[in-house]
């Protein structure tokens, strides 16, 4: 017989973080992919020290398969979905709006606000809506650039020197002068949006406004990120790559730099395990001098079907794995995850030189930019804006519009007509 922990002595664990006077038993099954499935299961160990009698099975699905059947189970009343599900943020808000039944209130299990507050709001925003808190943040993406320390310092660039996109762009120049066949940077411009979403997060901006009842991405800060990103094309020092192309110029030494989420940090270490100590990071430049430089690119979030059987158990696990350094820092050590939980940049862990960075403290430099990014809502819409996006970001980089703000008009109307949201004045 399963034994459920009682509301007043599951509170007394959360505020206390110590284990329970008598433990939960039973089985949970979470669904999640890759190195995320392999990151939780990371975690088991460290919560079973609290919660013996608790099993708990990661099934690794792919991230379509999570999706797609999270959705299909959500429209069949919660059948045969797990006890805890992985949802990433931008498509949180396709579940909420299609599916408000489906998922547990977390406030219900234990999620205070307390709790919440160790987030960051930017990780919050898609995963709560009103008093409900649907899912509970967990991994994130500030945004970094990842350098060659070598190219660099053969070129003569200093990247503490470069504070602005057109710093970046002149570096890039010096940078493929100095070492012949090397490209400053890639993106994803044939099937992703990802430099623009980057850049227009950082200035502020996004597809729609921060209630999720307008579209903006037609409105100045928007467009100077479009705008830069042609610039950086048309210089060169920007060329086409998927994600593999990106992995197979990293291992070559034919790119210089990567803008990317902070989990990057892993992929680039494990696949480039040779080039240890060549490479380093640095903050991403901004439009201006003294603008920001903080922004998000992906992360993901733990939520609890309403249909569990075990909620007290599943909630228990979130809880160690989301709400506390030890687990937060035992993905970010073995998986490279970036925590989005503020304490845990006083781990020491994160505080350590790593050789594969040059003894650099990379961790510190990449969460220390978390408290700094603007929220941007993927609402329900997310996938229908960003597919436009893409294809009006390919022609405008052809030259197929006068300028960044006709692109970014085009994108808002077609918008507009998918979605039946205004366009913000």
């Amino acid at each position: 017989m399963r034994m459920t922990l009682g509301r007043a002595a599951l509170a007394l664990v959360l505020v206390t973080g110590s284990a329970p006077a008598f433990a939960q038993t039973g089985e949970i099954t979470v669904w999640s992919w890759n190195v995320a499935a392999s990151s939780l299961e990371s975690t088991i160990e460290g919560f079973n020290a609290q919660y013996p009698d608790v099993t708990v099975t990661v099934q690794d699905l792919g991230n379509q398969q999570v999706f797609d059947r999270t959705l299909a189970g959500c429209a069949a009343g919660g059948a045969e979905l797990p006890d805890v599900l992985s949802i990433e943020n931008h498509e949180a808000e396709i579940f909420w709006a299609q599916f408000p039944d489906c998922f547990t209130n977390l406030k219900e299990l234990g999620y205070t606000e307390e709790i919440a507050a160790g987030f960051p709001d930017f990780k919050r925003v898609e995963l709560e809506v009103g008093d409900v808190a649907y899912a509970m943040p967990w991994d994130s993406g500030p945004v970094v650039m990842f350098y060659r320390r070598d190219f660099y310092e053969k070129a003569g660039v200093d990247p503490e020197e470069i504070k602005t996109w057109d710093d970046f762009i002149e570096a890039g120049k010096a940078v493929a002068e100095a070492n012949p066949g090397v490209v400053m940077t890639r993106a994803d411009f044939n099937g992703d949006t990802e430099w623009f979403r980057m850049l227009a997060n950082e200035q502020g901006c996004g597809y729609f406004s921060s209630d999720g009842s307008e579209i903006t991405v037609n409105q100045p800060a928007c467009v100077a990120a479009l705008e830069t990103v042609k610039k950086m094309y048309d210089a060169g020092i920007i060329t086409a790559a998927d994600w593999d192309e990106k992995i197979q110029a990293n291992t070559a030494g034919t790119v210089a730099s990567q803008l990317y989420g902070g989990w990057y940090e892993g992929t680039i270490r494990s696949t480039s395990p040779d080039l240890a100590g060549k490479w380093g990071v640095y903050r991403m430049p901004s439009v201006t001098e003294d603008g920001p430089r903080a922004a998000n690119l992906g992360g993901s979030s733990l939520a609890i079907p309403n249909n569990s059987d075990n909620k007290e158990a599943a909630w228990a696990f979130v809880n160690y794995a989301l709400g506390t350094n030890e687990g937060q820092v035992t993905m970010l050590r073995e998986y490279g995850l970036v925590p989005s939980l503020l304490s845990a940049l006083d781990d020491p862990y994160v505080k350590e030189p790593l050789p594969y960075w040059g003894d650099q403290a990379v961790w510190v430099d990449i969460l220390g930019t978390l408290d700094q990014v603007v929220p941007s809502r993927g609402t329900p819409f997310f996938g229908d804006a960003d597919g436009i996006m893409n294809a009006v970001q390919s022609q405008y980089l052809n030259d197929g519009f006068d300028s960044a703000q006709a692109a970014a008009d085009d994108a808002a109307n077609q918008i507009a007509l998918v979605t039946g949201l205004p366009i913000a004045e």
